[in-house]
């Protein structure tokens, strides 16, 4: 059955102006359409960002306990129809039934955990080094705020930057992915039953190229927060940065795993296996690089290259690993691995699209391990977002961390090792804005800080956790002699 949505804007459901749409479709069979969207346009987003600053000051100015109930009303309305997003996560975005549930889940606990959050809202009191005055700070938010966010996690991390922004009284915008927009207008509708003003919140679909532009440009606009490309990302942080707004990007990565000469071989492949086939690869934490210690490297290509080959693929409501999301991903990450042949690594095991009945009309790709690449092939320099692992060879701890900081990313990195100096070297020493020992790149704790260094992230300001709070607030300090 296909779904149909609407934008809303200012409380309310509504077509795009020019009455044009688009559709998705399920990835496992492309022939099967999931829902139906507006094909929005910039008059469509200014009308958003226009209902949203009208909103601003009374969102702003509502008790902070009660925008924390309505977050808190929203987590459970969210709760109730778990199993109905999750089956619409799988059908539109191809992640295994597993992978969606958790995911589903995320958004659940984030917005019952900033709902909770809202109790602490508030400033600080210092001491004042004159008599009769009492020194204070005020937290306010930041205003209205433009979100854009990506498919690959397309209900987490909506919610991840729609639950602080509410949270701290910013009235919000948001563009999500066209790939796989249905969950996040999910949120918008638990929002709207939970009692959100009108205007507070709003969501437009449509290519980012014109929705998303025209909210990050528009004069209304304080603040933008996008998770996406490096590419698209630097074009987002010039553009809002020009204008003098407050802007948060989380850009891509290419994750590495040293694994040690002291590690258990077979739990690095199982953690590695985990990190780099998991969600089929469409992480931007994923591992796609595997630096391995001289002394284990065979026994470590043997053990992972079963672990991929134990992965069952198919339909996400039956299978361990689902299709890639789209046919120009699956030929992306298939234009990797030939590339990664030419370049003379050598191809241990997947490497093309399965064979057989189940397979014939979705976007699957094989979970692929490359041996004997070397750190400046591409393979191992360049995101490829599909399920395929890099093994390098190196002599030492020195060298593997070396190789794990040779590249424009530093999202996560992660070391498997039984040696405590190993481990407390590695996380001062990589360059990564999370560091893992003895586990994967991938899953994220939400009440700690996220994101990356160097082209990971734009190094301005942190994701989830009290750092989210922190981006969307900004300090006013009192003097008060009355």
């Amino acid at each position: 059955m296909t779904a149909n949505y609407q934008n809303y804007v200012d409380g309310a459901w509504t077509d795009t102006e020019a009455a044009e749409t688009f559709e998705t479709t399920d990835p496992s069979a492309p022939d099967e359409v999931v829902a139906t969207y507006q094909q929005s346009t910039v008059e469509d987003a200014n009308t958003a960002v226009e209902a949203a600053a009208a909103t601003q000051s009374e969102w702003a100015n509502t008790p902070a306990p009660e925008r924390g109930a309505i977050l808190r009303e929203a987590g459970s309305i969210l709760a109730d129809r778990k199993d109905r997003l999750t089956e619409l996560l799988t059908r539109e975005e191809g992640k295994t039934h597993a992978e969606a549930g958790g995911e589903v889940q995320r958004a659940i606990d984030i917005f019952y955990y900033y709902a909770e959050k809202t109790r602490d809202l508030g400033g600080s009191v210092k001491s004042a080094s004159g008599p009769r005055t009492n020194l204070y700070t005020v937290s306010e938010p930041v205003g209205v705020t433009a979100l854009i966010t990506p498919w690959n996690y397309p209900i987490a991390i909506p919610a991840w930057k729609l639950a602080p922004a509410l949270a701290t009284g910013n009235a919000v915008v948001l563009n999500p992915a066209s790939v796989a927009p249905g969950v996040a207008l999910e949120l918008f509708k638990a929002l709207d039953e939970a009692g959100l003003p009108d205007g507070a919140a709003n969501v437009v679909t449509g290519p980012g190229s014109t929705v998303g532009d025209a909210i990050i440009t528009h004069d209304d606009v304080d603040a933008v927060s996008f998770t996406g490309s490096g590419e698209v990302g630097h074009m987002v942080y010039d553009k809002a940065t020009d204008d003098g707004k407050r802007v948060q990007t989380e850009l891509g990565g290419k994750n590495p795993t040293v694994v040690s000469d002291s590690a258990d071989v077979e739990e690095a492949a199982e953690i590695v296996a985990s990190g780099a086939f998991g969600v089929t690869g469409q992480a931007c934490t994923a591992c796609s690089r595997a630096i391995v210690h001289t002394d284990v490297y065979d026994e470590f290509v043997d053990a992972v290259v079963a672990e991929a080959e134990s992965i069952e693929i198919g339909p996400g409501d039956e299978y361990d690993m689902g299709p890639q999301v789209t046919e120009s991903e699956l030929e992306g990450t298939l234009d990797y691995i030939d590339v990664a042949q030419k370049e003379g690594a050598t191809l241990e095991t997947g490497g093309g699209q399965p064979e057989g009945e189940r397979f014939e009309d979705g976007y699957y790709v094989e979970p692929t391990v490359f041996s004997d690449v070397e750190n400046d092939y591409r393979i191992a320099q360049e995101e490829v977002f599909g399920p395929v692992l890099a093994v390098i060879e190196v002599e030492d701890y020195e060298q593997g961390v070396e190789a794990a900081n040779d590249v424009q990313y530093g999202l996560s990195a992660s070391i498997v090792t039984d040696d405590h100096t190993e481990a407390e070297r590695f996380v001062r020493e990589v360059e990564a804005g999370v560091a893992k020992i003895n586990a994967k790149t991938t899953g994220l704790e939400l009440h700690v800080p996220f994101g990356g260094f160097k082209q990971s992230s734009s190094e301005t300001w942190r994701e989830q956790g009290d750092a989210g709070i922190d981006f969307y607030t900004i300090e006013k300090t009192v003097y008060d002699t009355f």
